[in-house]
């Protein structure tokens, strides 16, 4: 069965785009410069988006959630001026750890296997 496509995730991904745009021209601010727009998903209303976001350095992510939210009337304003929807929905930000737990996740399957190597190298001796 194909998966249906709803008007949120359309301008979810519309919201990602443009957020992505403004944070990396309009902002200028150190924190938000290895800050990257994973995900956002919007509630079937519209009217509240949680936007997920990664960093690309050791950036204190509590820190950055704070710098966003306080733009975040700049945020929204940009955002009205440059997409054709009736409301802006309020922004939330949330720090992505999908990267991180995939590193966690990559390192224990790497520890896991020389391990299992050098068991077997053991037991041929």
């Amino acid at each position: 069965m194909a998966r249906e496509f709803y008007r949120s995730d359309r301008v979810g991904e519309e919201l990602q785009r443009t957020l992505s745009e403004v944070i990396r021209d309009k902002l200028d601010d150190p924190r938000f410069r290895f800050v990257t727009i994973t995900e956002v998903k919007l509630t079937r209303d519209l009217s509240h988006a949680r936007v997920f976001f990664s960093t690309l350095d050791d950036t204190d992510h509590e820190e950055v959630v704070q710098a966003l939210s306080r733009a975040t009337g700049f945020l929204r304003g940009e955002l009205g001026r440059r997409l054709v929807i009736r409301a802006v929905p309020q922004l939330h930000f949330e720090y992505d750890e999908t990267l991180e737990q995939g590193q966690r996740l990559r390192t224990l399957i790497d520890d896991a296997i020389a391990e299992d190597r050098h068991r077997a190298d053991d037991d041929s001796d």
